[in-house]
């Protein structure tokens, strides 16, 4: 399934089932980051996260496209 924009509520949503925990928010990006030292920067803004900026969380978190359909 090709990614689509979603809601920051769904991005963290998706990274907490992942295993990633809140580490930081400062102004409108929370930090995320997993036990084994894997990071994400997620953009706290209301509306839709657009597909490329999706595309680099994913990056980000080391997921495969698969892996985020999943969760």
């Amino acid at each position: 399934m090709p990614l689509r924009p979603l809601r920051a509520r769904e991005i963290v949503r998706k990274l907490e089932r992942a295993g990633f925990t809140l580490r930081r928010q400062v102004g409108s990006h929370a930090r995320y980051a997993h036990a084994d030292g894997r990071g994400v920067t997620v953009p706290m803004h209301p509306g839709d996260v657009p597909v490329p900026v999706v595309r680099a969380i994913l990056r980000q978190s080391g997921l495969s496209a698969e892996e985020w359909d999943a969760l």
